[in-house]
């Protein structure tokens, strides 16, 4: 699928032989969801609040910041959430949990992150329900779980629900898989609790009540040595590595050059499996990546890596309203 993400956020004459697939994929998706909706296919309901962050478009849109975010929020009201992901990209199936450290071949990058940075148990499973009721044994005390990417897994019964929109691509051409990056109707919208846009742009369509959330980092920390942290104004003046396999490496890089870098951009697919010799591009210039990216690449950091952590910020009235959902 991949290979055809050129082709979502632009409408060609290649279109035409995609569209009858996306025709097909639009009435699995809608059958699909009916049979939740008719309860011919089983929705496990769990003893504690679900919220669940996702989106309609294939590849990242600001999910994981999102549900770090969310998990600080809690934590800061007395709650104690847990988080289930899917561990795309790691080989596991699950259920079974994440540590600070473990591998991201084996758990995923994305759930790798999130037991580094989020101090909460962390699940993953290609089964939601069975991950969320894994996490829940094993941690009674739970209140909460957030689902990271799990707007189509209807599986899990959920209490609210997030979809996470990117600003500037918003949803590209506005078909689905595979002509366009849709996983669902644009109208799907209509039914989540919260729509949070990430960046400034402003998709047409959205409703005027969205909430604005931004990426902000801007202190670079070594990979090869944590202790060692720098301001991105120590970089300016020099060339240096971006390096960025997300969903849109050009987020990334944006937002780099608004810290004033001057960059040599190095984009690699979504979930890209790094390897050493990806790291040895020439000359000594400093290496700059994502969290995402440095949780694949701390085996073989050299001191030319670092890695930008960012934070979400969120509007907030948005932290208000999830606070008074579940007041303590």
């Amino acid at each position: 699928m991949r290979g055809l993400e050129h082709l979502w956020y632009r409408r060609s004459a290649a279109h035409i032989l995609l569209l009858p697939l996306s025709g097909l994929f639009a009435l699995t998706v809608a059958l699909r969801r009916a049979l939740f909706r008719a309860g011919l296919l089983r929705t496990h309901r769990l003893p504690v609040p679900v919220i669940v962050v996702g989106n309609l478009t294939a590849g990242g849109s600001g999910k994981t910041p999102l549900v770090l975010w969310l998990t600080a929020l809690l934590r800061a009201q007395g709650h104690r959430p847990g988080i289930v992901s899917r561990g795309y990209g790691g080989a596991a199936t699950g259920p079974r949990a994440v540590a600070p450290g473990d591998d991201p071949a084996l758990v995923g990058d994305e759930p790798a992150l999130l037991a580094a940075r989020s101090g909460v148990p962390v699940w993953i499973g290609t089964d939601r329900p069975a991950a969320a009721g894994a996490l829940l044994a094993a941690h009674p005390d739970c209140t909460h779980i957030v689902s990271d990417d799990g707007l189509q897994h209807y599986a899990l019964a959920r209490d609210f629900e997030i979809a996470v929109v990117d600003g500037a691509r918003g949803f590209g051409n506005g078909w689905l898989l595979p002509a366009g990056p849709l996983r669902e109707p644009r109208s799907r919208l209509a039914t989540v609790d919260a729509i949070v846009v990430n960046g400034t742009g402003t998709p047409t369509g959205l409703p005027a009540n969205a909430v604005r959330m931004q990426l902000e980092g801007m202190l670079l920390r070594n990979l090869h040595d944590p202790s060692r942290t720098l301001p991105a104004a120590a970089f300016v003046g020099q060339p240096v590595n971006a390096l960025a396999g997300i969903g849109d490496p050009e987020r990334f890089f944006r937002h780099l050059e608004a810290l004033g870098l001057t960059l040599v951009r190095h984009p690699f697919p979504d979930h890209y499996a790094y390897t050493e010799a990806d790291l040895d591009v020439a000359g000594t210039d400093a290496i700059v990546m994502t969290e995402k990216d440095a949780v694949k690449c701390l085996a073989f950091a050299t001191e030319r890596c670092w890695v930008l952590p960012v934070e979400a910020r969120v509007e907030a009235a948005f932290a208000a309203r999830i606070q008074a959902l579940w007041p303590r």
